[in-house]
């Protein structure tokens, strides 16, 4: 996969991109991830890259044709079509599914503002996707692409150490991911729970799907939908509300 990151702030993913799985990914040739300024496409000769929005209004808002000239040249050397996208609170909502979706492109194009907003013609003629990462407001889209890239970055082949790492994760299932427990079997007086210990596979694999349904319903109820369960999922859905009564 290629990545591409415009943004006013370069240096904001100076760590991120060097850290973790982000630099795993880009050690093992998964990914390819380059910031780039946009305002270096500026036509104006002092560079700026927003002005005063028409009609008035407090602050400034990003001007096209810095945007519009960058991604023309990021398309104009890409091998696929990219999708282009625009970081904004206006957006759709950003989920493990969209994440999921995204890690099958080979080209994304990030577009982070900054200021009040973005002309918008930009919006209408230039990207593919708006997303937001939840309802609130950040200075810039620089924090928000950062979440995204990471999420669809670890999704790629050989970017986690065990492909089946991600496939139980919170989300990837459509609900919570089960309690996880690790050595010592006992500590401090809390035990393991004894089915992890039985080495019976069959009855850890229910265990935890059990228990993944217990903490969907626990934390997240509005993530289970009846008719999607099976019947084994059904029986243990009214167990656990009973015990919750």
């Amino acid at each position: 996969m290629k990545i591409n990151i415009l943004t006013l702030f370069p240096d904001m993913f100076t760590g991120v991109l060097q850290h973790s799985m982000m630099k795993i990914a880009q050690e093992r040739e998964a990914v390819q991830i380059d910031v780039i300024n946009f305002r270096d496409y500026s036509a104006n000769r002092h560079k700026n890259v927003d002005d005063y929005p028409y009609g008035g209004g407090a602050g400034m808002v990003l001007t096209p044709q810095p945007i519009f000239d960058a991604v023309d040249h990021l398309k104009e050397e890409a091998a696929s079509s990219p999708r282009v996208i625009l970081m904004c609170p206006q957006g759709e909502r950003f989920t493990q599914k969209k994440a999921e979706e995204l890690a099958r492109e080979d080209h994304l194009i990030f577009i982070c503002g900054h200021y009040e907003g973005y002309d918008e013609r930009i919006r209408e003629y230039v990207v593919t996707d708006e997303i937001s990462i939840g309802d609130y407001v950040l200075t810039g889209g620089e924090l928000a692409s950062m979440v995204i890239v990471d999420s669809v970055v670890r999704l790629l082949p050989d970017v986690l150490g065990n492909e089946a790492s991600h496939k139980k994760d919170s989300f990837s299932t459509g609900y919570l991911e089960h309690p996880q427990y690790t050595r010592p079997a006992e500590y401090r007086g809390y035990k393991v729970p004894d089915v992890l210990l039985s080495g019976n596979h069959k009855k850890i694999e229910e265990w935890r799907s059990k228990e993944s349904l217990r903490r969907t319903l626990n934390r997240r109820p509005d993530l289970i939908i009846e008719e999607n369960l099976t019947q084994e999922q059904k029986k243990w859905l009214s167990e656990l509300q009973k015990e919750t009564d």
